[in-house]
């Protein structure tokens, strides 16, 4: 889709009197190189703003927006933009590199939500309240961004809708793994992770919420993680 907006037919580098084109999601620093490379040839530039901390984030103007552009245009154009939506971190002036920094993030996001679900329906099976655990967990070492937030918010109450969908998860986790590979960092355990959330589209779709990789470890160790 950003391809197709940017450098479609009828897409921005198509005649357009744009200079500088902002991109908040996340394709990939593979993308984003082809689209800059697209669009500088046009004399228009291109920066990768992708953003972290879902829903809540959006609503209080807390996001994470990793900014990867030439930095005269960070400066005098886009940070003073940017930064009503959250903190921004320019990341430097090479296409793609603010892809990659939310690649990883996403990716430890969701490896941190495998975990703490096995490690959860495992303390829920021998007999500790789950809340219990979670306190525990969350003044000691283990804590993260799960079991501080996703458990109590979405898993916990059996609501499961922290916000971020299970097939958006995948892709960006596909997408880290593929950039991964293409560089030469092997990722076994993101290779797990990725494999953990292909199980869950399948089972619950892709417009699930990404929290329902707990359902997985909940209906392996025959039980509910629930307060």
């Amino acid at each position: 889709m950003v391809r197709t907006v940017t450098l479609g037919e009828d897409g921005i580098g198509r005649g357009n009197r744009v200079r500088t084109v902002i991109d908040l999601s996340t394709t990939g620093p593979g993308v984003a190189a082809a689209v800059a490379r697209g669009l500088g040839e046009q004399g228009m530039a291109w920066v990768d703003a992708p953003v972290s901390g879902g829903i809540a984030g959006a609503k209080g103007g807390t996001l994470a927006v990793m900014i990867s552009c030439p930095r005269e245009i960070y400066d005098r154009i886009v940070q003073p933009i940017l930064k009503t939506f959250g903190k921004t971190f320019y990341t430097g002036d090479k296409p793609g590199l603010a892809q990659t920094a939310k690649l990883v993030n996403n990716l430890l996001a969701a490896a941190a939500l495998v975990i703490s679900s096995e490690g959860m329906a495992m303390g829920v099976k021998a007999g500790l309240d789950p809340k219990t655990l979670l306190d525990i967990i969350n003044v000691s070492s283990g804590r993260n961004s799960a079991t501080q937030d996703k458990f109590p918010r979405s898993v916990l109450p059996g609501t499961f809708d922290f916000g971020f969908a299970t097939g958006l998860s995948y892709k960006d986790v596909r997408l880290c793994l593929d950039e991964a590979e293409a560089m030469g960092v092997p990722m076994m355990m993101g290779a797990i992770v990725r494999q953990i959330l292909a199980l869950t589209q399948a089972k619950y779709g892709a417009n699930s919420d990404f929290t329902s990789i707990a359902k997985l470890s909940e209906e392996w160790a025959g039980v509910e993680i629930r307060s």
